[in-house]
């Protein structure tokens, strides 16, 4: 069994975010300008159209109730209704064309992040927990898409209409537009302290509900030993008491929201309520005809229209930045172990493994794991690393992947230093076997083929059979085509197991690793998975990771890891000859063993 050498996991942070994160987002939307642009265009256009019916309505009323002119009013009728008509259609445009953008967008953004995603270091995710992660390509990139699909759109068109309007309404009645306007300055006051509230609350609403899908994301994992234990009321209760907290930061979000177009909704109608006042006294006066008052009152609830979606639409921009952040925290951080401009392409592997003076500690850890680790595994030869659960074992198999590097020392592979080859050529020489393989949810045709993707039917089965996995894979109703669910939880351990070795065998490594392949078995399958291990050992470098010495004793040479220095090397028989840590090791399971033996005999 692996060593729990990793550290515990700390939530996402949540830095600030600024407009010009929002700017390098859009530039996703830069492959698709044609569109933007047609799209932009029939904003454009139906903005400005819907700015001219007021002026036609205005001579409409003039016609009818001045001039009884009702050959004009038939026009003007006319008029208005093809403005009407085109404004519809080139609405349908730009609605549907800014959507397909705002897709495609956060689309190539999702693809984007999970790309970067499995390509990071583990220490990375031992940072980060995994709903988190789930959480800003769901969650945050869902806000994008609406950003990018509507709210970009809709800002601009209302926008569009608040200038236009007032530029009309300031050249045509520019004592009422001065009425009007003073009501600007308080609303711009109001939307600023009002946008920086709501941010932070949206931000920290939106940690909080990332928090919960990591929670959940956790609980639903391990949902086996939630209800083994009985725990399943308080799995309930911790998610529960994370989905209030959101609840209540983004009520609270709500609150200032809806106080904000409120407050902007009141200033609006008494400033309407005192134009209609002014404007009815000119027209009483004779200053002002009534097509003109009609005119400007109707530019005046256009403008004022616009104002209050566009508050509304700030709000939620202010929510989008902090979206906007995380997932840019995601897509710059930084790749720990990758591939050097200049990686070395192996044309083939012998397997001769080298650490020499290792030492390595997990981030965030202070005490190394591993200390001046020298070991050598020749080309085709077994090494067993054997001690104590937390002594560094796995963690040497970890360096060998290069999942992590040393903070001091040198891991070779045929003699070249892992920081100077091309990942995939190094991972792709090497093959894993584990005490609980992980199997994706699909078949398990498609689980051994995952290790090598283009391999045909054949290979699968002739793999299959080599892991001695053929004839249970033939017994079930659907065979290889059988789904094996999430985690493979369909099928016992030693099936599992059976199908990972097949996977191991179609990826024909020149490299293995058993890390305590076999100790989690009862007797029938570990004979079964020791069969197919032997099978799988043969002409390969082997490294086995085990706690049963009786794994072991076959192997060219075994070290023994004590506290992450080795302490011991040779082979089973010199080792216990010498009666140091490796004959201790022995000895305290034959100990272990030996009341089972004596009540084994006293039943029989």
């Amino acid at each position: 069994m692996a060593e729990p050498d990793a550290p515990a996991l700390d939530p996402c942070a949540s830095p600030p975010a600024t407009w010009a994160d929002l700017r390098r987002l859009l530039g996703y939307a830069r492959p698709y300008r044609g569109r933007l642009a047609l799209a932009t265009a029939s904003l454009l256009l139906g903005g400005a159209m819907g700015l001219v019916y007021p002026k036609l309505l205005r001579h409409v009323i003039d016609a009818a109730f001045s001039a009884r002119d009702l050959g004009a009013l038939d026009g003007l009728t006319l008029g208005l209704l093809a403005i009407f008509t085109v404004q519809a259609a080139l609405a349908f445009m730009r609605r549907y064309l800014f959507a397909w953008v705002g897709e495609r967008v956060v689309a190539d953004l999702r693809i984007e992040l999970c790309a970067h995603l499995v390509r990071l270091s583990q220490s990375f995710f031992l940072r980060h927990r995994t709903g988190e992660l789930v959480s800003r390509l769901s969650t945050d990139a869902g806000k994008l898409q609406e950003l990018v699909s509507t709210w970009i759109a809709d800002a601009a068109l209302h926008l569009l209409t608040v200038i236009g309007g007032v530029a009309i309404l300031l050249w045509s009645h520019p004592r009422l537009t001065a009425l009007m306007l003073a009501v600007v300055p308080p609303t711009v006051i109001l939307a600023v302290v009002c946008s920086r509230l709501i941010r932070a609350l949206a931000r920290r609403a939106q940690d909080a509900l990332a928090e919960a899908t990591a929670e959940l994301d956790e609980g639903l994992a391990g949902i086996e030993t939630v209800q083994s234990f009985d725990r399943e009321a308080t799995m309930v209760g911790r998610y529960a008491s994370t989905i209030e907290r959101a609840r209540g930061l983004s009520l609270r979000g709500v609150v200032a929201s809806s106080s904000f177009s409120a407050g902007v909704q009141l200033l609006t109608g008494v400033t309407l309520a005192g134009l209609f006042w002014v404007g009815g006294s000119m027209v009483a006066r004779g200053e002002m005809s009534p097509g003109a008052l009609t005119e400007f009152m109707l530019y005046t609830m256009i403008v004022a229209m616009s104002v209050a979606p566009l508050a509304w639409l700030w709000g939620q921009v202010q929510t989008t930045l902090g979206a906007t952040a995380r997932i840019l925290e995601l897509l710059d951080a930084p790749r720990e172990i990758e591939s050097p401009p200049d990686a070395r392409v192996l044309p083939a592997i012998c397997g001769e493994l080298r650490l020499t003076g290792v030492t390595f500690a997990y981030p965030g850890r202070d005490e190394p794991v591993l200390r001046d680790i020298d070991l050598h595994v020749p080309p085709g030869r077994s090494c067993a690393l054997v001690g104590r659960s937390g002594s560094g074992k796995s963690t040497i198999s970890r360096l060998l992947r290069r999942l992590f590097d040393p903070q001091r020392g040198q891991v070779t592979l045929d003699g070249h230093d892992l920081r100077e080859l091309d990942l995939s050529c190094l991972r792709g020489g090497i093959a894993v076997v584990s005490q609980e393989p992980l199997l994706f949810s699909g078949s398990i045709a498609d689980n051994i083929r995952y290790g090598r993707l283009e391999a045909t039917d054949a290979e699968v089965e002739a793999a299959a059979r080599q892991a001695n996995a053929d004839e249970f894979i033939r017994e079930l109703p659907a065979g290889y085509a059988t789904t094996v669910g999430e985690r493979g939880l369909q099928l016992s351990g030693g099936q599992r197991q059976r199908i990972s070795i097949a996977r191991a065998i179609l990826r024909d490594p020149r490299v293995l690793i058993l890390d305590e392949a076999t100790s989690a078995l009862d007797a029938h399958s570990e004979s079964l998975v020791q069969q197919a291990l032997e099978t799988l050992q043969r002409g390969r470098t082997t490294l086995v990771i085990a706690h049963r010495l009786s794994t072991v004793m076959g192997a060219d040479r075994i070290a023994v890891v004590e506290d992450g220095r080795i302490v011991e090397q040779g082979r089973h028989g010199e080792l216990l000859a010498r009666g140091g840590a490796y004959a201790k090791l022995v000895g305290q399971q034959l100990a272990a063993l030996e009341p089972a033996g004596a009540t084994m005999r006293a039943v029989s």
